[in-house]
């Protein structure tokens, strides 16, 4: 869990992509292998900049979603107050080991996809990208569209959701679900759409 990964200095940002993409970390001219599962969960304050180093698009295309998290719901909030303010240890059971986290993200490729599906999700990625988009919407407000690894994240994510909803197949609402984290990191919006508050997530809306 690396909190506020947006004020960590660039060398420590270069270790962490290193650890992102080949699972292993080097220090003191020594290269460390890191056990599987290993996935990183990562917050930035998206309110207090000063201080902070932006991650490269390099980087931010490593991780695999981008989930905003906004304000508890009532319930949500009543929870937390009655449950932190007391003497009362919380009480934490592990429901799933190591390997069977390894067997579950194995099932997850092995969900279908049809051929439609994956044109598809092409159609999306390549959609996002000014040079080849054919909707106008992105050729005024995007200065660089997603890569091919977005449409990785986008048809294993599919897959992971099929599998959670009890499904062996991806339907077109698993892609639709999933667009939005995965894209919402890898577009990115020119100067004249970040005056006028144009988001990523509403190119996507627009894309599919």
């Amino acid at each position: 869990l690396a909190d506020e990964i947006n004020r960590t200095p660039p060398k420590t940002q270069s270790a962490l992509l290193e650890a992102m993409q080949e699972f292993e970390v080097t220090y003191g001219g020594k290269t460390y292998p890191l056990d599987r599962p290993f996935f990183i969960l990562a917050t930035q304050n998206p309110i207090e900049q000063a201080g902070t180093y932006p991650l490269p698009e390099a980087q931010l295309d490593r991780f695999l979603l981008y989930i905003q998290i906004g304000y508890p719901t009532a319930l949500e909030e009543k929870a937390i107050l009655a449950n932190t303010t007391g003497n009362k240890k919380p009480v934490v059971n592990p429901v799933i080991n190591g390997e069977e986290i390894k067997e579950l993200q194995s099932l997850v490729r092995e969900v279908s996809i049809n051929e439609e599906l994956i044109n598809y999700v092409s159609n999306i990625i390549r959609s996002t990208r000014p040079a080849t988009s054919e909707v106008p919407f992105v050729k005024e407000w995007v200065r660089w569209g997603a890569g091919p690894r977005a449409g990785q994240a986008l048809i294993l994510t599919a897959k992971a959701r099929a599998l959670l909803k009890g499904r062996y197949a991806v339907i077109r609402e698993d892609i639709h679900a999933m667009a939005f984290p995965v894209l919402r990191h890898r577009i990115l919006m020119n100067f004249k759409a970040d005056a006028e508050n144009i988001t990523p997530d509403l190119v996507t809306e627009k894309i599919i």
